[in-house]
């Protein structure tokens, strides 16, 4: 399948040639068409004028470029915005969000915590604390762009803790290079922004987040580049094309390698857009699996032979609920920051040149300016609602515009003195060992998470099992990817199957599977086409968006749905 630019100009270009149900996941700016006296009767009397003088209507209400935004968002949103959700009284038979990447099984630990952690101490610029109210004079003023100090501080040391940096070295996080600012997407956006110039490529796995595609075309003007994995490792056409024997999906087929990389390298260069960016999500949305380290070192060497800059967004790091590898015996998870510190400190040993007294004594771990990192709150601990993120970088030219630019997303002084408390407080002591120490963040918060991650994730996964649908080992995340492709309608006359098969067509028999699960079973997931999946028919599954009650009722629709199909 041929490398599909997502870009502002194949936007456009879609406004003109594609119509919506060719392209079913993304709009496709075929806007429904009126009558010129229509178009005339609606249009502004100021552009009338314009139009007698150039032949066209001047929009002097909106820009294009507002506009455009709109385009970039999945159409899958306005079917889910649609459709009657599931409520037990009003609407029993409605659909059940499982789309929408929340954990909304921990209200009973945050709602209480969260109180106490806003009330318990104020904390000023100085350094000094004071008990008795949460807001204190210095929080009415300017803040540092780039988050407070204490905070930035709290942030780095939370981070050496569920990123498991080593420490032996003496390398740790620079403070001075974290940037706080209002969610992840606001601190992505603003670091590619810092990395590349308007229509650069951005090189992205797949499948992957739908929303990256808004995040960074939308207005720092960025070419999206998919990064084909399948048809670079040997099992991909068995797998393609198979009678559907096989009982789980592979995670092979969708781990980067060297040679899928250049593919997509070249295919940038093909359409003059630069590649300047490989972004990784790790562990990955919607696979809900880490990629080995070996992968993602191979991404790092790869990355910084061709001098394209890595972003491993690792904002699932704390929903890492199979710690050990069931088959390796090691970390599941090792973040790209451990892996490419570790990576430089091998180089440099060997390389007398780099190993001087500048390079020991250097802040930072040691990354060089190739390696970046985001993260943030919404995830881990289910607080999307105060938008927090975290990007890291020890590329020092691009330090002052990140803090600058963050001047426009950055968090109120109330929310970062609450989350400072949050990740600097002990567990409570009722239920644990006051002398053991530790934090509520990661030594009590973060562990009852993931067993209730856990004991979801392998509640899904039994009745998929006893279904024998196909999906992928989950070790982390908030999600399982399955594999309903047996349910697709058949294939058009003409039409091959597998990777063969026309995008068109891919997308048509998804989306009449996505609406009849969605219509007729009363099960909203998210389509994998609207995540650039190279074949139809997989589906990402929520397992944490549900209630107790609605979760056990999601499971019996899709026994449900299975058993009518299969009749």
């Amino acid at each position: 399948m041929p490398y599909q630019i997502i870009s502002w100009g194949s936007f456009n270009k879609a406004f003109s040639t594609i119509k919506r149900n060719s392209y079913p996941y993304r709009n496709s700016r075929s806007h429904s068409k009126r009558s010129s006296s229509q178009a005339l009767a609606s249009t502004p009397s100021s552009s009338l004028s314009s139009l007698a003088s150039t032949g066209t209507v001047e929009n002097t209400l909106s820009s294009s470029r507002g506009r455009n935004a709109v385009s970039l968002l999945p159409v899958y949103l306005a079917d889910a915005r649609a459709v009657k959700k599931y409520h037990p009284v009003d609407a029993p038979d409605g659909a059940l969000q499982l789309s929408v990447a929340e954990n909304q099984m921990l209200e009973d630990l945050l709602v209480p915590a969260i109180q106490t952690f806003s009330s318990a101490r104020a904390s000023f610029q100085d350094g000094t604390d004071n008990v008795g109210g949460f807001f204190e004079s210095d929080q009415i003023y300017y803040q540092p762009t780039h988050g407070r100090e204490r905070l930035r501080e709290a942030m780095a040391s939370y981070l050496h803790r569920i990123l498991k940096i080593p420490t032996e070295s003496g390398k740790t996080l620079d403070v001075d290079g974290i940037v706080m600012g209002a969610g992840c997407n606001a601190v992505l956006e603003n670091l590619c922004f810092c990395l590349t110039e308007p229509g650069d490529a951005v090189l992205l796995p797949t499948p992957y987040y739908a929303a990256f595609e808004f995040d960074l075309v939308a207005r720092a003007g960025l070419n999206i580049v998919p990064v084909n994995t399948r048809k670079f490792h040997s099992k991909s056409d068995e797998l393609a094309n198979s009678d559907r024997s096989h009982a789980v999906c592979e995670a092979d087929c969708y781990y980067p390698n060297r040679a899928s990389l250049d593919a997509a390298y070249e295919a940038a260069l093909e359409n003059q857009s630069q590649p300047k960016i490989l972004l990784l999500s790790h562990p990955n949305n919607p696979l809900g699996i880490c990629y080995p380290p070996w992968v993602i070192l191979e991404c790092i060497q790869w990355a910084r032979e061709k001098k394209v800059h890595l972003v491993s967004d690792e904002i699932y790091a704390g929903s890492v609920y199979q710690s050990i590898h069931p088959e390796t015996g090691k970390e599941t998870f090792q973040s790209a920051l451990a892996l490419a510190a570790a990576a430089t400190r091998t180089t440099a040993a060997s390389d007398s040149n780099q190993d001087g007294p500048e390079s020991r004594h250097a802040k930072g771990l040691g990354l060089g300016p190739f390696v970046h990192f985001v993260y943030a709150l919404s995830k881990d601990f289910a607080l999307s609602g105060l938008r927090v993120g975290v990007a890291y970088s020890e590329n020092k030219e691009i330090r002052v515009p990140m803090q600058k630019l963050n001047d426009l997303c950055q968090i109120s002084s109330q929310t970062q003195v609450t989350v400072q408390e949050m990740l600097t407080s002990p567990p409570p002591i009722s239920g644990h060992d006051e002398e053991s120490g530790g934090m509520w963040s990661t030594d009590y918060f973060l562990p009852e998470n993931h067993k209730r991650m856990r004991e979801r994730s392998l509640r899904l996964q039994k009745v998929l099992e006893e279904c024998q649908i196909p999906f992928l080992k989950a070790d982390s995340g908030l999600f399982l990817w399955m594999d309903l492709s047996e349910f697709l309608p058949e294939l058009p006359e003409g039409e091959s199957s597998g990777l063969s098969e026309s995008k068109e067509s891919m997308d048509a028999r998804e989306r009449t599977l996505y609406l009849e699960l969605m219509k007729d079973f009363g099960l909203l997931f998210t389509p994998g086409r609207s995540m650039r999946n190279e074949l139809p028919g997989f589906f990402r599954c929520v397992f944490t968006a549900a209630s107790e009650a609605e979760f056990a009722l999601a499971l019996e629709r899709i026994q449900c749905f299975v058993t009518a199909k299969r009749k």
